[in-house]
């Protein structure tokens, strides 16, 4: 009895590359084509490696483009892409660097911007100021001489003296103080009885009172002074 030609020897077991689905002209895919080297004059079927597409190995076990761990690129080959990126990288990095300093002008400048309007209120504010010293200082007088202790009059100077408060303007001089030289100007040196507990110059009248506007002195306050026995 003949055996069949597409039936191995005996003990032989058969090709597994033979078996699948069919591809284009009836041959499963991966597999040589029937009659080719592939297939011995007996008609046994030997395991034969092809080159695979792009990207495939061409040695079993090889590695190929698949084979690199997650998460990590084949590196470029493309020159041109890598000067690319290293003319982004620079300009960002230029970017960053005008931006910065543009900002920190503009901070600059904000803070000159204000410390120069304040300059400028106090320098108004104290125009103003120097320019009511006489009618400040009959406002004072009057006051001493107790004419302020009623009547309208009264009420005008004490709205003047607020108004001008509200604008910074700190009056300076009182008796019993501390003689300070920052503040006061001695036109009289005097024997008078001091109060209690102090140990320096004080101030035991006010002649014409001080005023200052934040930091700026517009006038010192003209007092007399005692020393203590």
């Amino acid at each position: 009895m003949n055996e069949s030609p597409n039936q191995g020897t005996s003990g032989e077991q058969p090709d597994v590359t033979g078996t699948g689905a069919t591809g284009a002209g009836g041959d499963a895919a991966g597999t040589p084509p029937r009659g080719g080297s592939g297939e011995s004059q007996h008609g046994e079927r030997h395991h034969t490696y092809y080159e695979g597409g792009p990207g495939a190995s061409s040695e079993p076990g090889g590695e190929d483009e698949f084979d690199h761990p997650a998460g990590e690129s084949a590196p470029s080959s493309d020159p041109e892409e890598g000067v690319a990126l290293a003319e982004e990288d620079t300009m960002a990095a230029t970017l960053l660097a005008d931006l910065q300093r543009l900002q920190a002008e503009y901070v600059n400048y904000k803070k000159r911007v204000d410390r120069d309007r304040e300059v400028i209120r106090h320098t108004a504010v104290g125009s103003v100021v120097e320019s009511l010293l006489p009618v400040l200082d009959d406002i004072h007088m009057a006051r001493q001489a107790g004419d302020l202790a009623g009547g309208p009059f009264a009420a005008i100077a004490d709205k003047l003296e607020s108004t001008l408060g509200r604008y910074g303007v700190e009056r300076l001089g009182e008796a019993g103080q501390e003689f300070d030289p920052n503040v006061h100007e001695a036109l009289m040196h005097v024997e008078a009885e001091l109060p209690e507990g102090a140990t320096g110059t004080t101030v035991v009248q006010v002649l014409q009172p001080g005023y200052r506007i934040g930091d700026r002195l517009v006038r010192a306050a003209r007092v007399s002074v005692a020393d203590p026995t």
